[in-house]
């Protein structure tokens, strides 16, 4: 159901939501801002699945330049010094 509210914007250049519209976000979600020159649409961003994960991995292939586990180490021990100062 397609529904048109009048939001304001404010001096501090937040948006202004009705309850009713503010209801429907939810902490932590995503949405995409489409802009043309008149307008600007909200778009939830749809949550990933383990599934769409491996999917997107498989697409990637295999790192063509892997780290070595010596490397890794070293990254880590680089991260505990760095934590300790």
């Amino acid at each position: 159901m397609e529904k048109t509210i009048t939001i304001t914007l404010t001096p501090e250049g937040n948006l202004e939501l009705p309850p009713e519209i503010r209801e429907q976000f939810s902490n932590g979600e995503q949405y995409s801002v489409v802009t043309t020159e008149d307008t600007i649409t909200f778009k939830k961003v749809p949550k990933l699945t383990w599934d769409d994960l491996r999917e997107r991995r498989a697409e990637l292939g295999e790192d063509p330049d892997p780290l070595t586990t010596e490397e890794i180490c070293e990254i880590v021990r680089e991260v505990r010094r760095e934590k300790k100062k």
